[in-house]
């Protein structure tokens, strides 16, 4: 199997430099861009597993390329964690909503970031036990990755589609906050309970058509978290 590719966007070169040893001794391929404009070249000729995208660099922000990489089909499916110094709650929230899938806030331990970057990758690639779940016209099918309304592609990010998958395959459950982060993310990766309501914002906006809403079969339960169910429920 071949070394999965790591594109890191960062224009610090010790950054780049700590994070070229520390993914090289765990066996990932290393590229780098120091900005945003060669960092899109290199996305769309190298296509890499995982992208590593500073907040601030020279010549816009990691915030404009997240917008401009979940907008192009080819490439709104590459999972992306944000690098930031920005430890307000609105910024994490920001990158978040636009389509990062984690972030980590400098400085921050390469050991932890690893972890991060295991997990989501292993999450890109689960498939489900079921090759194609539907319930009520919405399917979606583990194998090309899509998810479908009736005959209408939707377009969800892999953590959405991660999510989405998860519920789908245990319905009529409630999950809490927490339940879920270990599920979905991972129980080694660490992350505010917080990110599951601004997925969980996205992905059922993103099940949202002009002729159903899909969104609606997430409930919220009230003092727990959230439960997928086709189902009314007091």
């Amino acid at each position: 199997m071949s070394e999965p590719t790591v594109l890191v966007v960062e224009d610090e070169k010790a950054i780049r430099d700590m994070l070229r040893m520390a993914l090289e001794v765990a066996k990932y391929r290393f590229i780098e861009a120091e900005n945003i404009r060669d960092a899109h070249v290199l996305i769309v000729d190298e296509r890499p597993d995982i992208v590593l995208l500073d907040w601030m660099l020279p010549g816009g922000s990691g915030l404009e390329l997240l917008r401009r990489l979940k907008r192009e089909n080819n490439t709104r499916e590459i999972p992306v964690i944000m690098l930031t110094a920005k430890a307000a709650e609105d910024n994490v929230i920001q990158g978040l909503e636009v389509g990062a899938d984690d972030y980590v806030t400098k400085p921050f331990a390469p050991r932890e970031l690893i972890a991060r970057i295991q997990a989501l990758l292993r999450r890109s690639a689960k498939d489900s036990a079921q090759d194609r779940i539907g319930v009520n016209g919405l399917v979606l099918d583990s194998d090309s990755r899509r998810v479908f309304a009736g005959e209408i592609a939707l377009n969800l990010g892999p953590t959405e589609f991660n999510l989405l998958q998860f519920f789908m395959s245990h319905p009529e459950r409630a999950y809490s906050r927490g339940q879920l982060l270990d599920q979905v993310w991972g129980a080694n990766v660490y992350l505010e309970e917080r990110t599951i309501d601004v997925h969980i914002r996205r992905l059922r906006k993103a099940l949202q058509t002009d002729h159903a809403d899909y969104g609606e079969l997430i409930q919220t339960v009230r003092g727990i978290g959230y439960r997928f169910s086709s189902r009314e429920h007091s």
